[in-house]
C-alpha cells in the first residue's frame, strides 16, 4: 500500500492510502482513519463508511467530522472509494451509472463485469488488507450514506456474523424499485428482476440469516425522500418479517453532508457499543 496522504487529526491521523485491487482490476484509493489509541498497539475495532453517488474517499474524511468520535471511542475508520477508477474502467453519462456509482455490487453484463465488483471488494479483499496492514480488530461494523447506505444495509444483512453493527444515512433501501437502483441494476445485473433481489435490502430482510438491528437516519426535508429513497419499504419490509428497524426521521434535514454531520457522532457511538 502507498501511502498518498498523512495529517493529524484529533490525536491520531487521517492518511489516504492507493493500493492494487486484483478484484476490481484497478488501482483503488481508501482513506484511513488511525485514533491516537493505535499507538500502543492494541488491536481496534474497525467502522467501514460507504459513500454515495458521485463520491470518492475524500467526502467523508473532510466533511462529516467523524474523526473526533471515531477518537473518542478508539475505531479505526476505513472509507473506500465508490467504484472501480482507471482509464481501462467503463464509464456512462451521467452520475448516477458508471464511475462514482458503483452500487456495491458484482456486475454481470458487460462492459461492467470485468471491473465493477465492489460487493466482493468491500466484503473480502478490503478487510484482508485492513487486517494484513493495521492495528485492526476482528470486530466489524458498517455503515453508509445515500447508495452507500443501500451497500451497508444489503451487505450486512447477506453476511451474518460478520458486522457488529450496522446503520445508515439517507439509505436507497429499495433499489429495484426507485429510478436510481432501476437505471443501475439494469446496467449492471440485466433485466432479471429476480437477480436484483440479491442486492436489495427490503428483500433481504424475509429472509435474514441473523437479526441485526439496522439503524436508519433520515432527513425530513430529504430532496430524494419519496421519489429515490423511500424508507416506508423498508418499515413496511422489518414489520412483516419481524426484522428490529430504528427508523429515525430528523424533521428539516436535508441529503447532505450536514445532515450527515449532525448525527455522525450518536452512530459512532453506537457502533462502538457493538463492538466493545
Amino acid at each position: 500500500m502507498e501511502r498518498l496522504e498523512h495529517r493529524a487529526c484529533f490525536g491520531g491521523w487521517q492518511d489516504v492510502y492507493r493500493h492494487r485491487s486484483e478484484v476490481l482490476g484497478c488501482d483503488m484509493s481508501v482513506a484511513v482513519y488511525l485514533p491516537p489509541q493505535a499507538e500502543s498497539g492494541a488491536k481496534l475495532p474497525v467502522l467501514y463508511w460507504l459513500s454515495g453517488l458521485t463520491c470518492t474517499e475524500q467526502n467523508f474524511i473532510t466533511k462529516a467530522g467523524a474523526q473526533r468520535y471515531a477518537a473518542e471511542h478508539g475505531i479505526i475508520l476505513v472509507v473506500p472509494d465508490t467504484s472501480p477508477r482507471g482509464d481501462d474502467v467503463p464509464d456512462a453519462e451521467g452520475y448516477d451509472l458508471g464511475k462514482g456509482a458503483g452500487f456495491y455490487l458484482n456486475a454481470t453484463q458487460q462492459p461492467w463485469a470485468s471491473h465493477y465488483r465492489m460487493y466482493d471488494y468491500i466484503v473480502d479483499e478490503l478487510p484482508a488488507l485492513v487486517e494484513a496492514h493495521f492495528p485492526a480488530s476482528d470486530a466489524r461494523a458498517i455503515s453508509g450514506h445515500s447508495m452507500g447506505g443501500h451497500g451497508a444495509l444489503l451487505i450486512a444483512l447477506r453476511n451474518p456474523g460478520r458486522y457488529r453493527s450496522v446503520s445508515a444515512f439517507s439509505p436507497i433501501v429499495a433499489p429495484s424499485q426507485v429510478p436510481w437502483g432501476e437505471k443501475a441494476f439494469c446496467a449492471y445485473l440485466g433485466q432479471d428482476r429476480e437477480a436484483w433481489r440479491q442486492y436489495d435490502a427490503t428483500a433481504l430482510v424475509a429472509d435474514a440469516g441473523e437479526r441485526l438491528p439496522l439503524l436508519v437516519e433520515q432527513g425530513g426535508a430529504d430532496e430524494f425522500l419519496d421519489t429515490q429513497l423511500r424508507p416506508q419499504l423498508l418499515r413496511d419490509a422489518c414489520a412483516a418479517a419481524g426484522h428490529p428497524l430504528q427508523l429515525r426521521l430528523r424533521p428539516g434535514y436535508d441529503h447532505s453532508y450536514y445532515f450527515i454531520a449532525s448525527f455522525i457522532g450518536e452512530h459512532i457511538a453506537h457502533h462502538a457499543r457493538a463492538m466493545a
